[in-house]
């Protein structure tokens, strides 16, 4: 009698979500989107914690930001060798935001907020969220289980679309420095199993 076949999954099981760790303007809150700003000591060492959480799990891909805050997190978290650097994966272009706080931009513009205001010289909600659903569109492609290094704003655009389809949602959906979030399924549906886990405070597992 022949033995029963393996039964193969098929399809992505887990996107795990890894925002860059610290930098001196994630630190401040000013907006880094095209800026190629290091991380800081701190930010090396939440990135270092990440590693022996990241290890226990086998990834099938594991994607990067072209920004070297993303690339050196995914090195120092023990992922570099897998890593493949994708372009769509930066952050949100804030255009003539760059750099300011938005303590600062709503000085002149009460109302301001990267969510639903007009960004000139760079992406405004409707961009991001064509360019999170294009990503989220090769995820859907991809199999196993995917690593992914990217950025606070982006990321929070990816989950919304992945969950509804919708980028403002990400509005609602905080994120610290080197965190871990995992996107999969309940059921047939697309879920968000986890959010904004620390590795050094609690785990992830």
């Amino acid at each position: 009698m022949s033995a029963n076949p393996v039964e193969v999954p098929t399809g992505v099981r887990e996107v795990w979500l890894i925002r860059h760790g610290e930098t001196q303007w994630s630190r401040s809150g000013q907006h880094t989107g095209r800026t190629d700003i290091p991380l800081t000591e701190h930010g090396r060492e939440q990135a270092r914690s990440l590693a022996a959480t990241l290890a226990a799990q086998r990834f099938d891909a594991v994607l990067c930001s072209p920004m070297s805050r993303a690339i050196e997190t995914c090195q120092l978290a023990g992922l570099g060798d897998q890593m493949t650097v994708t372009a769509d994966l930066h952050e949100w272009d804030y255009g003539v935001y760059e750099g300011r706080t938005t303590a600062d931009i709503r000085k002149t513009d009460p109302d301001w907020s990267v969510w639903h205001s007009p960004i000139a010289q760079g992406e405004d909600l409707t961009r991001v969220q064509a360019r999170a659903a294009m990503v989220v569109e090769s995820l859907l492609a991809m199999r196993g289980r995917v690593a992914l290094f990217s950025h606070a704003h982006f990321l929070r655009a990816l989950g919304g679309c992945w969950i509804s389809g919708t980028a403002a949602l990400g509005a609602h959906l905080y994120l610290d420095t080197a965190s871990v979030s995992i996107l999969g399924f309940d059921h047939e549906s697309r879920a968000i199993r986890r959010w904004n886990a620390l590795g050094e405070r609690r785990a992830l597992v």
